[in-house]
């Protein structure tokens, strides 16, 4: 579907509501969010179009009572979308965006495309990249995984010259080792890929131990049906024995692909990652820094309207 044929069938409030229940529920019937009970009845307004809300305001929104616990419900209950003041249109058509574009979407052009006001731009976008997040919602990986790790932030070698001198380490001179070592702000990242499918999983970890890279991978791999690709990174040879296989390329040997072992798919999504925040974002703080993750590895609407439930995030706990 391109924007151009979404835009056509979201004419109105109501179209966006019949939209996003047809993502949510499909052909199948409402699903109460209060009780998980499925069917429920449609109520129509009085003038047939719209209904007047608290606040005595005219809106689109249909509500819909479940035939088991009686409480009133919609499409957005309990959702990220709950309690948003910000046209259902817009949440779609930035939902759409943020799927399809390749290189993300920034909260500023957010802003001056629909009208929004900075804050909600970008209180709205990550909403979304917390739906966008697949933890403890999706089955083990399971085929031939690529596993590498990256870090991300910004060059030391950029930073003011006072603060260089002031975070530079002394370290014993060895051979073919500077003495002044730089302390790094970049945050470590791993990447895990499933070859097959194009599956891709990012988690930011606090360093690239074996212990962490293990305490991350068996929450997302199965080991037992997976074979492993990865460079010659010592901390992935103890647990490289629970694999199927475990094959590696050695880069600083000149070694980058051996038959069909390499980890060129994870330097390539790196690539568009760094190129991205760099040139979109321009900076991610590290504590936000999953959910921009959570962007890049969704590429499909319906699994993220499919994961919407009980991802409500506000404003408070994204600033405090």
């Amino acid at each position: 579907m391109t924007v151009l044929q979404i835009a056509d069938r979201l004419r109105t409030e109501a179209d966006a509501y019949l939209f996003v229940e047809e993502l949510r529920w499909g052909d199948g019937e409402p699903v109460c969010p209060h009780c998980d009970g499925i069917g429920a009845t449609y109520i129509r307004p009085s003038n047939g179009v719209s209904r007047k809300t608290r606040t005595g305001a005219m809106s689109e929104r249909r509500v819909w009572r479940c035939l088991s616990c009686r409480k009133q419900f919609s499409v957005l209950t309990g959702t990220i979308f709950h309690g948003t003041k910000v046209p259902i249109r817009i949440w779609v058509l930035l939902i759409f965006e943020m799927c399809a574009n390749k290189n993300g979407i920034a909260a500023r052009e957010v802003e001056r495309k629909y009208g929004v006001c900075p804050r909600t731009a970008w209180h709205i976008m990550h909403r979304i990249r917390e739906a966008m997040k697949n933890d403890a919602l999706v089955e083990s990986m399971r085929g031939t995984i690529v596993a590498d790790e990256a870090y991300i932030g910004g060059d030391p070698q950029n930073r003011h010259k006072s603060r260089r001198q002031r975070d530079e380490v002394m370290t014993p001179a060895r051979p073919g080792v500077d003495v002044g070592r730089i302390k790094t702000e970049k945050t470590p990242v791993l990447s895990l890929i499933n070859k097959s499918t194009g599956e891709v999983r990012s988690r930011v970890i606090p360093d690239v131990s074996g212990h962490t890279l293990r305490k991350v991978m068996t929450q997302q791999i199965d080991f037992a049906g997976s074979h492993l690709h990865t460079d010659s990174h010592r901390s992935y040879k103890g647990m490289g024995a629970e694999f199927l296989s475990h094959q590696t390329v050695d880069h600083r040997s000149g070694e980058y692909v051996r038959g069909d072992v390499s980890t060129n798919a994870a330097e390539n999504y790196f690539s568009q990652l760094k190129r991205s925040l760099d040139g979109t974002h321009h900076h991610v703080s590290v504590e936000h820094l999953p959910r921009y993750l959570a962007e890049f590895d969704t590429q499909r609407m319906h699994r993220l309207v499919g994961q919407v439930t009980g991802r409500r995030l506000t404003y408070r706990r994204m600033t405090t």
